[in-house]
């Protein structure tokens, strides 16, 4: 077995991002999504698109999430955004038999870790057509608010899971959400399209 596929035999704990990494990023699914916050943006704070998505990627940046961003410089409660931005169109999510069989097949348990909401990611596994259960479905409800790729939302996952990190193994489509995974010692594979 080739070394870097050595490091997978051991693992216990499937952990998946969602957005871009169980489906692809062609369906363009997270273009509603961000679409659907600068639209938030713009209704909350009273300015025209190109100002809210200027605010919404600087929230981004500076904060990890604009609904941080929002919640720390605004006040606002995350229900009414999380809600919001996730009533979108999952219809471009085709159903996937061989990533539903793939992950059948894992041994161990299987996890969804995303700064989404848990009704989205919902929303996603049934466009998917994948079948086995997941031990569980971390958001960023869970995670307290704070997102990836903070120290905490990992801490607080392991925690949660009774995980032991050198027994999992992360899957995920952005490379600075692999960082904190890496450091504490899971297997980390970045998806790309």
């Amino acid at each position: 077995m080739p070394a870097d596929l050595a490091r997978f035999a051991e693992v216990e704990h499937w952990v998946f991002d969602l957005d871009n990494t169980l489906y692809p990023a062609h369906t363009r699914l997270f273009d509603q999504i961000d679409r659907r916050i600068g639209e938030y943006v713009s209704r909350l704070l009273g300015v025209e698109a190109e100002e809210a998505h200027r605010i919404q990627k600087d929230y981004y940046r500076r904060h990890g999430t604009t609904l941080s961003g929002l919640m720390s410089e605004h006040g606002i409660t995350p229900d009414d955004f999380l809600d919001y931005v996730h009533d979108i169109d999952h219809s471009p999510v085709e159903r996937d038999p061989r990533l539903g069989a793939a992950i059948a097949a894992l041994p161990g348990h299987c996890y969804i870790f995303t700064n989404g909401s848990r009704r989205h990611a919902e929303k996603v596994i049934e466009r998917l057509g994948v079948t086995r259960p997941f031990a569980g479905i971390f958001d960023i409800v869970a995670a307290d608010l704070k997102p990836k790729p903070g120290p905490e939302p990992y801490a607080r996952f392991i925690a949660e899971h009774a995980i032991a990190p050198e027994r999992a193994a992360m899957f995920e489509d952005l490379s600075r959400n692999l960082k904190e995974p890496k450091r504490l010692g899971m297997a980390t594979t970045l998806i790309v399209p």
